[in-house]
């Protein structure tokens, strides 16, 4: 693979990587986005799929018996930005803060390269949708064409704040926890805030509940077993009115475990605990957002060390707690992701002030382009 090519690529990739900034889409609404990425893929020669799993676009370069899947992501986040780019985003609310607008951007580069120098193999970069409600990779797998498309192995990667610029992060086995959201309703009586006692409030409920689940937290490292944490994320009692004794609430809260084995427990403890604060009101008790553990496999993770090879490293950064429904894929085939420093100062991830580093780019791709060329066709 001649990544000569890749240098010419680049002011296009960082032009794309901005106009999605400045046009993000939540998951399952990313309608122009992946118009915009299937026209770009067209314009290059690939056999381009689209409406994949929903919104996801996937491209195809080159022939052969056996394909490498490179995934990114195509949805932004229901998050106001706070900084101040150039390319800042023209959507209240919402904003690339995850940085799957360079995912993007890298894919872009690639597509650039494999269309000049076609790749021995088949490659399929996709872009998938809503990774950030853990329903993209399950909807892109459960479509048919999915298995058309003869990916053999998959590689992803993700930026990665607090560590140096470019430094990669790699190991086989757990690298991102499993966990799901539990949303909790109740319904008691409302009365006159001056005769609460007329009513049922729900209050002392949530405040009981607020307080217990955070006990199914254990303070371990991640790459414990027993790691587990249980977050509150909302609480919500009544309308806001001084003349009114609440007789409804709502409590979010969110699981994580290091291994879908352990979630299963977890999940039975918060339960048991809703049902026991929540006696006497009529509750509902429904699971969102459900994320599967994600773990390396060794032969993926072969594949990735061939094209790191010679850069700085900040393995430490794995198992990190937050979710990536990367993981679905290694449930069909060997599947990695490697982590990609994006700056000890840049800002966290889903920070409102976050901003994917342009220089991401060209290093994510470089990677990507030596894996290709490592990936070994079966022999005729």
């Amino acid at each position: 693979m001649r990544q000569e090519n890749l240098g010419t690529a680049l002011e296009g990739a960082r032009a794309l990587r901005q106009a999605l900034h400045r046009a993000p889409e939540l998951s399952g609404q990313e309608h122009q986005t992946a118009a915009l990425i299937a026209e770009r893929m067209r314009s290059l020669g690939a056999e381009v799929v689209t409406g994949l799993g929903g919104n996801g676009v996937a491209a195809v370069f080159g022939k052969g018996p056996r394909g490498l899947l490179l995934r990114s992501e195509l949805d932004a986040l229901p998050i106001l930005e706070t900084g101040a780019p150039e390319w800042r985003s023209a959507v209240p609310g919402v904003a690339h803060l995850c940085g799957h607008d360079g995912h993007m951007a890298i894919l872009d580069a690639v597509a650039h390269v494999l269309s000049a120098d076609p790749p021995d193999c088949r490659v399929i970069l996709l872009f998938q949708p809503a990774e950030e409600t853990g329903q993209g990779a399950r909807a892109v797998l459960a479509d048919p064409r999915f298995k058309t498309l003869g990916a053999d192995m998959a590689i992803s990667l993700h930026n990665m704040p607090g560590i140096p610029l470019a430094a990669v992060g790699l190991k086989a086995g757990p690298v991102n926890c499993a966990s799901r959201g539990l949303r909790v309703r109740m319904e008691g009586r409302t009365s006159h805030a001056s005769e609460p006692e007329k009513g049922r409030s729900p209050g002392v409920a949530m405040a009981r509940l607020v307080e217990q689940l955070g006990v199914l937290t254990r303070d371990l490292p991640t790459a414990d077993e027993g790691f587990r944490l249980a977050t509150v994320t909302h609480a919500r009692l009544g309308k806001p009115a001084f003349g009114v004794s609440p007789g409804e609430a709502e409590l979010y809260v969110t699981l994580r475990t290091l291994l879908d084995g352990q979630m299963a427990a977890l999940e039975a403890e918060a339960r048991g605990m809703i049902d026991s604060a929540t006696q006497g009101f009529e509750t509902e008790v429904t699971v969102h957002e459900a994320f599967g553990h994600c773990v390396n496999s060794p032969k993926a993770v072969a594949l990735l060390e061939e094209a790191v090879r010679g850069l700085p490293r900040a393995d430490h950064v794995a198992p990190m707690r937050a979710s990536e429904d990367f993981g679905l894929f290694a449930s069909v085939m060997p599947a990695a992701m490697l982590f990609l420093g994006s700056g000890e100062t840049c800002p966290a991830l889903h920070a409102p002030d976050y901003d994917f580093p342009d220089a991401l780019i060209e290093a994510g791709a470089g990677i990507f382009l030596r894996a290709i060329s490592a990936f070994r066709p079966v022999p005729a």
